[in-house]
């Protein structure tokens, strides 16, 4: 039977995703299943390495780890090189994969061991195949003597971040910092239509600086906790208003850490998500499984195919 080429064409974008919605967010990899508590997620542009945070039960100790991908396989995951010894978080490709931006409490004095609040640090290499720096802290223009987290960086070089420093017009907000060719400019607040007197945290924003999507917590069309919302640069180079990216995405729990990649449409985020049900169970088994789930309430890093 000869199949006409619209009906091909169709059955090509379904199979590759590049059309059409997944029906809820799954597993983000395969490798990733077998830790009981990961956040954060970014992927080379080559597609071939990507940088996860792993934590421990309770989440006061995490490292950065990375996977490479050897004749279409991902490897075993690692950790990295900077990571070990005090908290590290959030990790961020740069564009041309030549910088690894991330979060830490590490003391910029290394003669110390004392941790120290959260700073934004990056390692870099000279090439793809080279071995990452050691950690640098990005100064005091971005860092101050409160917290900084989940850094992003566009094609440009600005710089967005999480801060609870003084220029929030609350609780956390999201700020960006612009690299004007030499240096950062001063944070700037990015204004009462992404930030609130509220939480507002963790921003994806993609690299021409078109969209971010981030966590806002607790608003009036949330779903229960932390959801991830999108807000879209108008015309006049200012953010709309953010809009909830809806029951297909976020859940009732905490819905953070996103990352798109505009090369697959695949929007990945961590979620502590659970799908256990109120039951009697007849034995131990039974209960393993239950909470065995890979939706069991720990923080895990889910995928969905998403045309932005």
């Amino acid at each position: 039977m000869k199949v006409p080429f619209q009906i091909i064409f169709v059955l090509f974008l379904g199979v590759f995703g590049f059309s059409q919605e997944n029906s809820k967010p799954i597993p983000a990899c395969e490798f990733l299943t077998k830790y009981q508590n990961v956040r954060d997620f970014t992927i080379s542009k080559n597609q071939d390495e990507i940088y996860f945070s792993i934590q421990s039960p309770t989440e006061d100790r995490a490292v950065i780890a990375v996977t490479k991908k050897k004749k279409n396989k991902w490897q075993e995951p690692e950790m990295t090189s900077f990571s070990g010894k005090f908290r590290n978080i959030e990790p961020f490709l740069s564009p041309d994969g030549l910088r690894l931006y991330f979060a830490s409490n590490r003391p910029i004095d290394e003669t110390t061991t004392k941790a120290k609040d959260y700073d934004i640090w990056y390692v870099e290499r000279k090439d793809l195949k080279s071995d990452w720096s050691k950690p640098i802290n990005i100064g005091a223009t971005v860092n101050s003597a409160k917290d900084e987290f989940y850094p992003c960086v566009t094609t440009n070089g600005n710089l967005y971040f999480t801060s609870d420093a003084i220029k929030t017009l609350g609780k956390d907000d999201i700020l960006v910092c612009k690299w004007d060719g030499k240096q950062y400019t001063e944070p700037e607040n990015l204004g009462m239509n992404i930030n609130s007197t509220g939480y507002e945290f963790n921003a994806f924003v993609s690299p021409n600086e078109e969209f971010i999507i981030y966590t806002c917590y607790g608003r009036p069309d949330g779903l229960g906790s932390g959801d991830l919302y999108i807000s879209y640069k108008n015309n006049k180079g200012n953010w709309d208003e953010p809009k909830n990216l809806g029951e297909k995405i976020n859940s009732k729990q905490m819905d953070y850490c996103p990352f798109y990649d505009a090369y697959t449409q695949t929007l990945y985020f961590t979620s502590k998500r659970t799908s256990a049900i109120e039951k009697t169970f007849a034995n131990l088994r039974e209960f393993e499984t239950e909470i065995s789930k890979y939706e069991n309430g720990f923080s895990r890093i889910y995928k969905y195919q998403i045309k932005l």
